[in-house]
């Protein structure tokens, strides 16, 4: 079954307390068994704009869905053109400094569920990350299930499509861009060398369920956690969204450090509204200071 894609949120009351003061963060990384669960927002200061924030790319594009790429050629014809171009902009990207942050502070997490597709955690030298939403990286067929590298699909484009040289200054999260429709209709998709399937980013699409293991590896990170770090998720999305409720439902301590509201406000025991490098950054450097105050 697929869901309906969940594009946006709108807060039903007046917005919780919020704070930008790290004070109550502090001792709950301290004390370790920290599981983050990371969105867009960490990755703005890398140059990959959010869906959702004050720039967000949704108040402009609408993100492809899984029913539109597999049961339309032109959608897939449009996406891939796009995705060729955004490709390359998220390939470059760095992790910047709540990334290396989040990676000082490996001693005191139990593990990393991201929600982002841009492989930026695993860059900046993050372990075992649950990509949420599956990255950007790889691709696969959607008839044999093979899997393979995006480098090797980005050669075949270039191959396939001599001629297009099309660039953007606007890049969504998912790797997207907007190109006019004239750049678009003479582009040259490629199929699967094992079998000749169609081809899909290693991504979940909206509307596009997470794989069951997957979810259910996450859930077991929330059982064995022994407190939840939000950071840079608006959480409009409920496949992020079940893991903040399944923390709270727990007595799992929730903090979140975000700029602006997000829908699990009301789970959360403390709210921050911080940029994130900054934030995270003094963060370890207290964390650290302390040495082992867990």
């Amino acid at each position: 079954m697929r869901t309906r894609p969940t594009l946006t949120w709108s807060p039903s009351g007046p917005p919780l307390p919020r704070t930008s003061d790290l004070t109550e963060v502090v001792p709950l990384v301290e004390s370790g068994g920290v599981l983050v669960l990371s969105g867009a927002g960490l990755s703005t200061e890398s140059g990959i704009p959010d869906y959702r924030g004050e720039g967000g790319s949704l108040r402009r594009h609408t993100p492809m869905t899984y029913e539109e790429f597999t049961t339309s050629a032109a959608g897939r014809q449009r996406y891939w053109a796009r995705s060729h171009v955004g490709w390359r902009t998220i390939a470059r990207a760095h992790p910047n400094a709540g990334h290396h942050a989040v990676t000082r502070l490996g001693s005191r997490l139990c593990g990393v569920i991201t929600q982002n597709v841009d492989g930026l955690h695993q860059a900046a030298g993050t372990h075992d990350v649950v990509e949420l939403h599956g990255g950007l990286d790889r691709v696969i067929c959607l008839n044999c299930g093979l899997v393979s590298p995006r480098v090797e699909l980005d050669r075949r484009l270039r191959a396939a499509n001599p001629d297009f040289a099309a660039t953007t200054d606007e890049i969504n999260p998912d790797g997207d861009v907007f190109l006019p429709e004239e750049q678009v209709r003479d582009f040259v998709v490629v199929d699967c060398l094992a079998c000749g399937g169609v081809l899909k980013p290693d991504v979940v699409f909206f509307g596009e369920n997470v794989p069951r293991p997957r979810v259910e590896q996450c859930y077991d990170l929330v059982d064995n956690a022994k407190s939840l770090l939000v950071l840079g998720s608006s959480l409009t999305v409920m496949s992020g969204l079940r893991f903040v409720r399944r923390a709270a439902a727990a007595g799992l301590p929730v903090a979140i450090i975000n700029r602006g509201e997000t829908r699990g406000d009301q789970f959360a025991g403390v709210r921050v509204d911080l940029p994130l490098g900054q934030s995270l950054t003094e963060l370890a450097d207290v964390v650290l200071r302390h040495g082992n105050g867990h």
